[in-house]
């Protein structure tokens, strides 16, 4: 796994153990060479996750669609800025820019860039990994719903298990890399 798309807040959340659980998933990031995708804001988690990778002496690729750049909230000290037209857009290139995503606390952006690529992924259009950080027990309740979903005949068991869930830095980094590096050189379901 060279590249990590992160998936958080642009808020920093109630609980202080949000920002530090993503200083120390930036982190372990650079530790181990894995450049930052994400959706290129200065505030809240996405400003603190980037600012980590960055003082850690690693790449960070920001994505951000034209509005959010003109409302000034684009960080514009990253490696590589990627200015897009719109929301989908964003999404699309962060797609294509990264090995692997992640989600750590955040809002219905957050949850909506996560279920596309749980949905892409599920549909054939990649066959990357994806996972949720359940730092602090935020992705409980979700995680509940998911296993009614699938208890309900709306999501396969199957499918329900592609979701990686871990609450450890390092376990869902490890997951994430070995899902991208099985047998076959990409994640298959």
């Amino acid at each position: 796994m060279q590249r990590l798309a992160v998936y958080c807040g642009a808020n920093a959340g109630q609980d202080p153990a949000y920002a530090e659980s993503t200083v120390l998933l930036g982190r372990a990031m650079a530790k181990r060479d894995v450049e930052l995708v994400y959706g290129g804001g200065r505030l809240g988690l996405m400003g603190i996750i980037a600012d980590t990778v960055l003082a850690e002496g690693g790449r960070v690729h920001g994505v951000i669609p034209e509005m959010l750049k003109d409302l000034e909230v684009a960080h514009t000290g990253v490696t590589e800025l990627h200015i897009v037209k719109n929301m989908h857009e964003r999404k699309a290139r962060m797609t294509d820019l990264t090995d692997a995503f992640v989600a750590l606390p955040g809002g219905v952006g957050t949850m909506d860039e996560l279920f596309e690529a749980w949905s892409w992924n599920a549909l054939g259009y990649h066959n990357k990994p994806f996972a949720i950080l359940n730092i602090g027990g935020y992705w409980n309740s979700l995680i509940d719903f998911l296993d009614t979903m699938s208890q309900q005949g709306f999501v396969s068991a199957e499918r329900r298990k592609h979701l990686i869930i871990s609450d450890n830095i390092d376990d869902c980094l490890d997951r994430l890399a070995a899902a991208c590096n099985n047998e076959t050189g990409s994640f298959t379901w």
